[in-house]
């Protein structure tokens, strides 16, 4: 070998098969190098471009759309904790990283979303309908970005296919529909017919219409849940959501805040609320929902999907609150009694929550007392 080594900064050498450029030279008892690794193509000019076009093969990323929400379990198989998160960019930057913090400092990478979601805006508007039959009302004219939408049988409607969430955008108070017929209507842009309402217990989030310029996110498994324990539930946190080959100072990077509930948790609304009078007293009954396994046809009911089967009464007049009464049965009597000291006369309202011991009461079902 020989006895000297004139080497400087900026030289390229050889090793091994691969080329560094030497940043710095320090020399000693012995030659110490800091070198980069490089390419030959470095070196090579750009090509031409006309002035003001830019260099091609190029683009700056673009901030994703990013939407998060609480929803019920539609498998059973999810977590009940954690709300779901639709991504979608144009382009696609090849993954999505989702940072999370209790405060906006000191993120931690909580999620990698591999797939962009469909997300969408509707058109016109969409009125409220009965659950459980099918919604033949006017189109929902929906434009989408990140896929395309196709239209199903109904067997395969009854089996979860074409399921959509409609909201406001916030994490809370979603819809879930599905659409049997879809038809395109202009680019990127889809009429929705023959429609299955309030699905998955969502019937008691729906307004009277959803407006034009409503969210919508279809629910193909491409929305994906984010890491959240049950002590996080209900507390604000800061999420950093971007192109995953970026740090999450990048400008990139869409910063939200935003808490959960964990509707996983929440419990279907009552049904089939039945008052009938017996002398003076008020007799009601019901019929309970479950938020898991209530499809099933061989048991004498559906399970019960909580600790323990408790409800929550309450007598209004208006939106005041006159009287509340738990139960452990579908049925309670309003005694003429409790009425007398209530000093309450038709008309008024009773209204009925199951109640969860992780996040208290579902959505009420309301039943008017004329008489």
């Amino acid at each position: 070998p020989p006895s000297r080594i004139d080497l400087g900064a900026g030289d390229v050498v050889a090793l091994q098969g691969a080329r560094y450029r030497i940043d710095e030279v320090e020399q000693g008892t012995a030659l110490q190098l800091e070198a980069v690794r490089v390419e030959p193509g470095v070196y090579r000019p750009a090509p031409a471009v006309e002035e003001g076009g830019g260099l091609p093969g190029f683009a700056v990323p673009a901030p994703v759309a990013a939407v998060f929400l609480d929803l019920p379990l539609m498998t059973g198989q999810e977590d009940p904790n954690a709300p779901h998160l639709a991504v979608a960019a144009r382009p696609w930057p090849g993954n999505v990283a989702v940072y999370s913090a209790v405060e906006d400092a000191g993120y931690r990478l909580d999620t990698v979303v591999e797939a962009g979601a469909v997300l969408g805006m509707t058109e016109t508007p969409l009125a409220a309908a009965a659950p459980g039959r099918w919604d033949r009302g006017a189109p929902l004219r929906v434009r989408m970005v990140g896929g395309t939408l196709a239209s199903a049988e109904p067997a395969a409607l009854l089996a979860g296919a074409n399921a959509m969430a409609i909201g406001d955008g916030s994490p809370d108070g979603w819809e879930v529909f599905q659409f049997a017929e879809a038809v395109l209507v202009a680019p990127q842009t889809w009429a929705l017919t023959t429609r299955l309402r309030g699905q998955l217990g969502t019937d008691a989030t729906m307004p009277t219409e959803w407006p034009a310029g409503s969210r919508v996110v279809l629910l193909d498994g491409r929305p994906v849940q984010i890491a959240l324990g049950p002590e996080a539930r209900g507390l604000e946190h800061h999420y950093r959501i971007g192109p995953g080959s970026r740090p999450p100072e990048d400008p990139a990077y869409r910063h939200l805040v935003a808490s959960f509930a964990g509707a996983g948790w929440r419990p279907y609304a009552p049904v089939h609320l039945h008052a009938v009078r017996k002398g003076a007293d008020l007799a009601l009954s019901w019929v309970r929902r479950t938020r898991i396994e209530g499809d099933g046809w061989a048991g004498l009911d559906v399970p019960l999907g909580e600790v323990q089967e408790l409800y929550l009464v309450r007598v209004l007049v208006g939106e005041t609150v006159l009287r509340e009464a738990t139960v452990t049965a579908p049925a309670w009597t309003y005694s003429a009694g409790q009425q007398a000291a209530d000093g309450v006369s038709p008309p008024f309202a009773v209204a009925v929550a199951q109640v969860s011991d992780r996040v208290g009461p579902g959505p009420f079902r309301r039943i008017e007392i004329h008489g």
